[in-house]
């Protein structure tokens, strides 16, 4: 086994595959294959800056660490859905390809089967993660975006040109390792954590402050109530109350 080195993952998986005959397989592997090299042609990705790794139904991109990350969010985000509606549009309905779509980073190393690696191995759980699925299945679109948090903290928060941090929210994943915390493009859906949509309510609700009340010479009418009053309950106070003291015709506080 190789030591191992820090790659940018990059992976794309065809939704509902399983579902779709050999040939109509065999022709969605083919327009995989057009889409990925577009997207990483666009992205200043050179051939010589990857290796590719083929799992049927979906590919995986490992890319060299100098590679731009900002230009390959900014891509993913804007070139790869053009081109994926550019071809939809000319197919059948029933052989549209949708995908979703993972950006990760992490050390990898090779050995004589493949890659092998706990950073790959995360990318590929943020891949088959149930919020993203539920993302892709809710939405019109024919992609859905999700970054690791590494990715979200050090390129996507800074806002690069072409990016705005704000087109993402944060989801947390359980995997077999335990919670983890990604980040989704597009709006918030049913699939999405309920604690995270539950604290954004809660940030951009209006907070309600208690009213300054001063007591003091208030009046309802020309009855009073004075001094303390304890246990006041279930029952009905008829006529004029004043809370605190009454000022008679003279002026006088009683």
């Amino acid at each position: 086994m190789t030591n191992p080195v820090h790659r940018t993952i990059l992976l794309f998986d065809i939704e509902r595959f399983g579902t779709r005959d050999d040939v109509e397989q065999a022709f969605l592997r083919r327009l995989l294959y057009e889409v990925v090299d577009a997207t990483l042609l666009a992205a200043d990705i050179d051939e010589t800056a990857r290796l590719r790794a083929d799992r049927g139904d979906s590919v995986m991109e490992l890319i060299d660490a100098q590679a731009s990350v900002p230009a390959l969010v900014k891509t993913l985000l804007t070139e790869t859905p053009a081109l994926l509606h550019n071809k939809n549009r000319m197919i059948a309905a029933g052989a549209q390809m949708r995908l979703r779509v993972v950006l990760s980073s992490g050390y990898v190393a090779i050995d004589d089967n493949g890659w092998v690696g706990s950073d790959l191995n995360h990318a590929v759980r943020l891949l088959n993660s149930d919020p993203l699925r539920a993302a892709l299945k809710e939405r019109a679109d024919d992609s859905a975006l999700c970054v690791s948090d590494a990715v979200y903290q050090g390129v996507v928060r800074h806002g690069p040109l072409g990016v705005r941090p704000d087109g993402f929210h944060r989801i947390t994943i359980e995997t077999k390792e335990g919670p983890t915390v990604a980040w989704l493009h597009g709006e918030p859906g049913s699939g999405d954590d309920p604690d995270e949509k539950r604290e954004d309510h809660e940030e951009s609700a209006p907070r309600s402050r208690p009213a300054s009340v001063d007591l003091g010479n208030a009046s309802f009418g020309g009855g009073y109530v004075a001094g303390d009053q304890h246990g006041v309950s279930g029952g009905k106070v008829k006529g004029d109350v004043t809370m605190g003291s009454r000022i008679t015709e003279r002026g006088e506080r009683e």
